[in-house]
């Protein structure tokens, strides 16, 4: 089945309206049908991922966004299942350490990039920089940058200068052999609902669940704010943002691989030149004769 994956990329420069993005679509799959395309997909990418590696030219960087609850655990265990795991990592970004607060905020993602050959996936990532921190500005004290020593101090030019940054550092990374995919899981208010109270009410998701969550979603209309800026100021041809409907966790697993697998298909991925036939005809002869 064919899907306009386009429409679902933030354009550079485009004003972003999250209410203008579907939650809850999918995308003309039902779920038996989502489950067929995620296993050819999983078999396509585990022989692309194998070309990628033997290649050693590209390095793939995914980063996924999110709410809370929107899936993002899910996708890397259903898309990325038949990776080979030498070839493919997962980064999960927490609060930032005392060490990683002495240095800048891009330092611990810098440390865990991708290396030729190498896919790398970011859950949760950078952009936590412009998001949680732009929500709670207080927390940027900790990182005790010079000039902005308290949050009154902290102005339009601080959050631009960060996006400046962070789309430099990307398009750096693109020019040195680094493609970047970033999706936004964009999940519905009513559906987070249902997914915290299937945590709470069925005991062997509990751990899924932190009291934590709550205050969260109390900011939520200061969240999306800060998820429309990002995508707005940081989608990128060499780095684009797709905002994938993620209320029907069948369709968001589909979105994500067939648009990974785009990006593979489009890198004209070849083997190293073997050895001549000459010389493999040799070799097989003094291992025959041994």
């Amino acid at each position: 089945m064919h899907y306009d994956y386009a429409k679902l990329r933030v354009d550079t420069g485009k004003k972003v309206h999250l209410k203008d993005y579907a939650t809850s679509e999918d995308g003309g799959f039902t779920k038996k049908s989502a489950k067929k395309e995620v296993k050819a997909n999983i078999k396509e990418l585990r022989e692309l991922q194998e070309m990628f590696y033997a290649d050693d030219r590209y390095s793939l960087l995914i980063i996924l966004q999110a709410r809370d609850a929107a899936g993002k655990d899910g996708v890397i265990r259903h898309v990325m299942s038949g990776i080979n795991p030498q070839g493919c990592r997962v980064h999960s970004f927490k609060t930032p350490t005392k060490n990683e607060l002495e240095h800048d905020y891009f330092w611990r993602h810098y440390q865990v990039l991708p290396q030729r050959g190498m896919i790398e996936i970011f859950n949760r990532s950078h952009y936590e920089n412009v998001l949680a921190t732009r929500v709670n500005p207080q927390w940027i004290l900790n990182e005790r940058i010079p000039g902005y020593e308290s949050v009154e101090k902290i102005d339009r030019q601080f959050w631009d200068d960060r996006y400046e940054a962070i789309n430099a550092i990307e398009k750096h990374l693109h020019q040195n052999g680094t493609r970047i995919l970033k999706f936004f899981l964009n999940v519905s208010k009513e559906e987070q609902k249902e997914r915290f109270l299937s945590r709470i009410d069925e005991p062997h998701k509990n751990w899924k669940f932190s009291i934590a969550d709550l205050p969260v979603r109390a900011q939520w209309d200061a969240y999306e704010e800060a998820y429309e800026e990002m995508l707005e100021k940081t989608s990128k041809p060499h780095a684009p943002w797709y905002v994938i409907p993620a209320d029907k966790k069948f369709f968001t697993r589909v979105a994500v691989g067939d648009i990974i697998l785009e990006l593979f298909r489009s890198l004209d991925l070849h083997y190293p030149p073997a050895e001549s036939p000459e010389l493999l005809a040799e070799a097989r002869e003094r291992l025959m004769n041994e």
